[in-house]
């Protein structure tokens, strides 16, 4: 790829992070439409689960391919043709008739979404090439995620009251399609050196074992015990399978090499845990402020206004840190912040007077605009610029693999705990184990990343790097592994 200008780099940049907003942001916007939803299309609680599930389900199967596929066939040409599908998804959105349809345009928006976040975060790493600089991109690239993240509910909010539930997805139209006609326009063409062969064994596992555990999840508290457990096993087969087949395989979907670097297997986890709590977070809030307080969708956005803040503000100081002194020091702020979070809303019920529900959501906003800028840092970095599309698509995938879980989790825990008792007079109790969870994801943040930043987990890194630097060349040079 050419050398470009500062001013054209930095184009390239603002053109992924469009991308990236569009993307992130139809995660949490339609949160605020849950009830609304609910009424209009009348919706079960696992219903609602499914509008959001089915679109991050689809994501994290396949975000990996993508990156891959675009490493080898060209990143400029998937990410044009992810824009094109991610914006006809989004109009068949605002057309759908029912819940089900709703739940299957979801899901092509889904496929055109896992051609974009990777993509765009592979076209990053190979456009600024100066560590610093990177890391600089980096740190602006995980702010965009924390800020979209935490304004989906203003924004859905405002949207819904103002012109209905179907104009969340209309916004999606004008900038997906600016940000067509500026990549054909700005963005290079580029490819990984070496070309890696697809890996459809290893797809299939992967969307057997996201797809089966999300169902087994989410439809526990009504289907029969038999049903469930039938998609449990095929989960923990699907499972026992990737960790068999992957790594005979010269060039598999997942290099799981990148797991013995404990920065990578921490920020991997990491992002589940976290997105596993902002999911958990939003169902939570969303349904609690309309159907128990009683709220519209522009109030209770606008009582989720200070975490949209606090995000917004804390996610550009967490990559200037992340760029000048590393991952440390903002993960552990997101652990202590986000574990607080959960504590008061899981042990002092902190929903149910304004105060302490405010201080709930500004310590979580706090606490998740500081873990993204570390989770894309920390998993990218050190990584061979070859291996930028896959290793960008695991942090990806994680998040939506992170996402998916705790709406399904907290969601079921939530449905199985209000049972046929009055809704507004059970939410609160029913709640309480959910918030639990909550806690344990903000606790896993902290002592994650107080473990896998240290030195003896730079020096995993370090060592994974060089293998996977001494294959490339090895593979370049058609010498065969020792």
């Amino acid at each position: 790829m050419p050398e470009l200008s500062r001013r054209h780099r930095l184009l390239v940049l603002a053109i992924c992070c469009t991308s990236l907003l569009i993307v992130s942001l139809d995660n949490t916007v339609l949160n605020v439409a849950l009830p609304t939803l609910q009424r209009d299309l009348g919706a079960s609680v696992a219903g609602l689960q499914w509008t959001i599930d089915a679109y991050t389900l689809v994501l994290a199967s396949l975000l990996m391919l993508a990156g891959s596929t675009a490493d080898r066939i060209g990143r400029k040409r998937i990410f044009m043709a992810g824009l094109v599908v991610f914006t006809i998804g989004s109009a068949l959105c605002s057309l759908a008739p029912n819940l089900d349809a709703l739940v299957v345009f979801r899901m092509v928006q889904a496929v055109g979404g896992s051609m974009l976040n990777p993509v765009a975060m592979s076209i990053i790493t190979n456009t600024f090439t100066e560590p610093r600089e990177r890391a600089r991109a980096i740190g602006v690239w995980g702010a965009v995620v924390g800020i979209s993240m935490a304004a989906g509910p203003i924004i859905g909010g405002v949207l819904v009251e103002s012109v209905g539930w179907r104009s969340i997805f209309w916004i999606n139209l004008p900038v997906g399609l600016a940000a067509l006609a500026l990549t054909w326009r700005f963005v290079p063409e580029s490819r990984a050196p070496k070309a890696r062969r697809p890996d459809p064994v290893g797809q299939l596992l992967v969307i057997a074992l996201l797809g089966s555990l999300t169902y087994a999840i989410i439809e526990a508290p009504n289907a029969p015990v038999g049903r469930t457990l039938v998609f449990g096993v095929v989960a923990l087969a699907a499972l026992l399978g990737l960790l068999r087949y992957e790594p005979r395989r010269d060039e598999p979907l997942i290099d799981l090499r990148f797991f013995r670097s404990a920065p990578f297997s921490g920020a991997t986890v990491i992002a589940v845990s976290a997105f596993a709590a902002l999911g958990g977070f939003l169902f939570l809030s969303t349904l609690y402020l309309q159907n128990v307080r009683g709220l519209d969708a522009l109030h209770a956005g606008l009582w989720m206004l200070p975490m949209a803040f606090l995000c917004f503000v804390c996610a550009p100081v967490a990559g200037r840190l992340v760029g000048s002194r590393g991952p440390r020091l903002p993960l552990l702020v997101a652990g202590v912040t986000m574990t607080a979070s959960g504590v008061l809303f899981a042990a002092f019920e902190a929903e149910t007077a304004n105060v302490t529900l405010v201080i709930g959501y500004v310590l979580f906003g706090i606490g998740f605009g500081f873990v993204n800028a570390p989770i894309t840092n920390t998993a990218v970095s050190g990584m061979p610029r070859a291996q930028a599309g896959v290793a960008a698509a695991v942090a990806s995938t994680s998040r939506q693999i992170g996402q998916t879980l705790g709406v399904a989790v907290i969601g079921a825990v939530l449905a199985a705990g209000v049972g046929a008792s009055s809704y507004a007079e059970s939410f609160v109790s029913a709640a309480r184990p959910a918030w639990w969870i909550v806690t344990a994801c903000g606790f896993a943040v902290l002592t994650l990343g107080a473990l896998t930043t240290g030195p003896w987990a730079r020096a995993t890194a370090e060592r994974t790097a060089a293998r996977l630097e001494s294959t490339e060349v090895r593979d370049a040079a058609g010498i065969g592994a020792p």
